[in-house]
């Protein structure tokens, strides 16, 4: 009876799960995301120039989409962009050369895709200047663009004077500074006011959901600095419509949370307060999230995830497993936020290692299980030549190893995640500096048994171990907490 009803539920679930995907599909087809988009460019100006288009990501990520070589003066050609990638922001790069014999020179031009074919003149050297380059007669989404940019500088040129003010004014008690405060909150309502009225006007282009990261929240300037930073991250949202899915799809999401996140960081004092900080603003945000739109609510765990996983803040990881039992949490990274999970369950003090069964570097067979030696302490450390966090761990640890006493009491085995060939002939590169240590090389990186068994997903990771029992001693953050350990 118990698993009837145990299957029931999980088939409810899912069927839940389902729907809300469906429906969310089924908006962003209606939009026309699955419609492609022509960018036909007309060069002038200069000898010739490289073209290439790429994308930038709801997570900021800059994606190549296409490239067109050595296009020349008065000729055309035409980017073809995918509808996966649509409506969305796109950086043109141009890489010119003004005559035959000069070196390459690059210049970008920020524009927005959506529903509309595009036609664009464009002189490299001045792309960003609209006497020397144009979008065809008819162009919506980049002309509203530098129309709104225009207004919303000059709207909010007053108020930028008026908040300089009330923040450096002296006497905060002075009829002057309270008149201060009633005129910069009139003009906010105001700018606040148009912003909404521009969002209405321009609601079927894609540049008017991006107007919302424009909004100026209410600041209570009355109290001390302290209150005014507690106010701000008590109206940090205001405005934002957790309910419009395409606000993921913009680089200001990404900002949008980086400032809110530092607001909080900076009250940090030790890491610990740091880490239940962080742990704290990503809860307020997940449970405002999620009222709003499913993909958003997931898009906001997995952006916590992303930077706990770079913090190493277990705290904060522990505190989205909630999130990933609800069916309207759409996150893009439930199995490897499972995973981690598992991992902060299974690899704790005290625990046995896994077993690692590989070939070393020197062709040698490496079983942990078996592998003897006469110091205290084995560490593993997991690591990649391409990972400037990794080689900036691995020096502090050569370092620290050529303490005769450090050498006396600890034997390390490294791990490399590499797998291209740039990464190997890197890795093959930096070990020879480390003598004395034994170097493996997991083939399948970050999908090889080994970096399964230790829910390895991130890196570096270090893993200090009891020599002669193969019990886990702790699994140190930095070589600062390894060499406390240590000594």
């Amino acid at each position: 009876m118990d698993s009837t009803i145990s299957i029931l539920q999980n088939f409810t679930s899912l069927i839940t799960r389902l729907s809300v995907l469906f429906c969310f599909t089924g908006l962003l087809s209606a939009s026309g995301k699955t419609q492609n988009a022509e960018i036909i460019i007309h060069l002038r100006g200069v000898y010739e120039s490289n073209i290439s288009l790429l994308h930038i990501s709801g997570s900021n990520t800059i994606t190549p989409v296409t490239v067109t070589h050595s296009v020349k003066n008065g000729e055309t050609t035409n980017l073809q962009v995918h509808g996966n990638y649509l409506p969305g922001e796109f950086v043109l790069r141009f890489d010119y050369k003004e005559n035959a014999g000069s070196t390459p020179y690059p210049s970008e031009k920020y524009i927005i895709v959506h529903n509309q074919d595009l036609e664009l003149w464009v002189h490299p050297v001045f792309c960003n200047n609209t006497d020397s380059t144009w979008f065809q007669a008819d162009e919506r989404e980049n002309s509203v663009l530098i129309r709104f940019l225009q207004e919303n500088l000059i709207q909010k040129e007053m108020l930028g004077l008026l908040q300089n003010f009330l923040l450096n004014y002296d006497d905060t008690n002075s009829e002057f500074y309270r008149q201060g405060i009633k005129e910069y909150e009139k003009r906010r309502r105001e700018f606040n006011r148009w912003l909404y009225e521009q969002t209405k006007i321009y609601k079927e282009l894609f540049i008017s959901h991006l107007f919302v990261f424009q909004h100026i929240p209410q600041i209570d300037w009355k109290g001390s600095n302290t209150d005014r930073k507690q106010s701000l991250r008590n109206t940090y949202f205001e405005g934002m419509d957790f309910s419009d899915p395409f606000i993921v799809k913009t680089s200001r999401m990404k900002e949008l949370m980086d400032g809110y996140v530092n607001l909080y960081g900076e009250l940090a004092t030790s890491i610990k307060l740091r880490d239940s900080l962080f742990t704290l603003a990503g809860k307020t945000a997940i449970e405002k999230a999620k009222r709003g739109q499913p993909i958003v609510y997931g898009w906001m765990v997995d952006y916590f995830f992303n930077g706990y996983e770079s913090f190493n803040i277990e705290e904060g990881i522990k505190m989205l497993e909630p999130y990933l039992n609800d069916p309207n949490c759409l996150t893009t990274r439930r199995q490897e936020i499972n995973k981690r999970l598992k991992g902060i369950e299974t690899m704790v003090p005290g625990a046995t290692a896994p077993d690692i069964i590989m070939i070393d570097v020197e062709d040698k067979p490496f079983e942990l299980n078996v592998f003897q030696t006469e110091k205290k302490y084995l560490l593993l450390l997991f690591w990649s030549a391409d990972c400037n966090h990794c080689i900036e761990t691995l020096d502090r640890l050569h370092s620290l190893y050529q303490q005769t006493e450090i050498q006396r009491r600890l034997e390390i085995i490294a791990i490399s995640m590499d797998e291209t060939e740039s990464e190997i002939l890197k890795w093959q590169q930096k070990i020879r500096e480390l003598k004395g240590w034994t170097q493996i090389r997991a083939y399948d990186g970050l999908r090889s048994k080994v970096a399964n068994d230790y829910y390895i997903l991130g890196i570096p990771v270090m893993v200090l171990l009891n020599s002669k029992t193969k019990e886990i001693v702790s699994l140190p953050e930095d070589t600062g907490q390894l060499e406390n350990l240590l000594k």
